[in-house]
């Protein structure tokens, strides 16, 4: 015996940390000779930002015969008029705001809120009319925090009041002005109005009854239906809201209408200017079902058909239509467009 304490053992690793690291070793050296070869992550918010102008380009393209004589207008056009069509046009992102606002009880960022409705703009025009806003609005509520159903429910109230607001507004001047737009003139000879008329109600109707006898779809529009009479009681019983909504309505076509106005003065049309608005109240209520990006081609024949059915020249009518759309499409297009790539980059929608 020598006196001396045993030594202590050497410490042996746990068999799970060995396993571990043998593992991530193992992923290492696997990974090293591929790791120039991977592709980075695709930068997917980025490509987002692009897209609108990418969108922009391709449909300014496919019109650019339109575009090349719509400016051709502008250029002999009294400018003081065209200024008051693109002042009645910005206003128009102030009255959605306003409506947009009163569909709900929260309070929505306000200066985020109009940058939505501009952005929205340019979305409207980039996919099937009424989509392409609804998409960047009910996205920005839900980054707001508000509940997707919640969100929906204040969009379709939304897209009810407006509805009611373009409706009544035609429905008062038509009553106003009962000689406004000669249709019969536009019709051919013996035709009747009542069977067109059955076969559009039926168009509409026959869908609707259909989806109605299915029973997981009757379900889901029951419950979404509840929640948005909820909260259409909820915005009501506020005097603020409930004003904010149908103000907005009942301004947001009023200030379309006020901008077409301007632009047939601007250039001579020999209407009335409330035969004009007539005209364009009844266009776009005629259109509302024409699933084309933001009613591109089908809006300016329906205008001009009702420019010609209340009384105007159809080479005036046309210089009017075209010259209007580039004031409220085209124009606000590319910044719109800017825009909504930078709300996308900002994370606001």
């Amino acid at each position: 015996m020598t006196g001396r304490k045993p030594e202590a053992p050497f410490p042996q690793p746990a068999v799970g940390a060995v396993r571990k690291a043998s593992a991530t070793v193992t992923a290492v050296q696997l990974s090293d000779p591929l790791r120039g070869r991977l592709p980075r992550r695709v930068p997917v918010r980025q490509l987002l930002c692009l897209l609108p102008l990418v969108l922009v380009a391709v449909v300014a393209v496919r019109h650019r015969a339109v575009l090349a004589e719509g400016f051709a207008h502008l250029g002999s056009a009294e400018w003081p008029w065209l200024l008051a069509a693109a002042g009645a046009t910005c206003l128009t992102w102030v009255a959605a705001a306003c409506c947009r606002q009163g569909a709900v009880l929260e309070r929505l960022p306000s200066a985020r809120l109009l940058a939505t409705q501009f952005a929205a703009g340019a979305a409207n025009h980039l996919l099937p009319t009424g989509l392409g806003a609804s998409a960047v609005n009910l996205r920005f509520m839900t980054v707001c925090g508000l509940p997707l159903a919640r969100s929906s429910a204040a969009l379709a109230l939304y897209l009810l009041a407006e509805s009611v607001g373009r409706l009544a507004l035609l429905a008062a001047l038509l009553l106003a002005f009962p000689d406004a737009l000669r249709l019969g003139s536009l019709l051919p000879e013996g035709a009747a109005v009542g069977p067109l008329l059955l076969a559009v109600a039926a168009a509409v109707l026959l869908p609707a009854g259909v989806l109605a006898l299915i029973r997981r779809v009757r379900t889901s529009v029951v419950s979404f239906l509840r929640t948005a009479f909820g909260e259409a009681r909820s915005v009501h019983s506020r005097g603020s809201r409930a004003l904010a909504l149908w103000g907005g309505a009942f301004a947001f076509p009023a200030l379309q209408a006020a901008g077409l106005v301007a632009v047939g003065e601007a250039l001579g049309l020999d209407v009335p200017p409330l035969h004009v608005a007539v005209a364009y109240l009844a266009a776009t209520v005629a259109v509302a079902l024409i699933p084309t990006p933001g009613g591109l081609g089908s809006v300016e024949a329906a205008l001009i058909v009702a420019l010609v059915a209340a009384g105007g020249p159809a080479a005036v009518a046309t210089a009017v239509v075209l010259a209007y759309r580039i004031i409220t499409v085209w124009l606000p297009m590319v910044p719109g467009a800017l825009t909504l790539g930078a709300l996308v980059r900002w994370k606001v929608i």
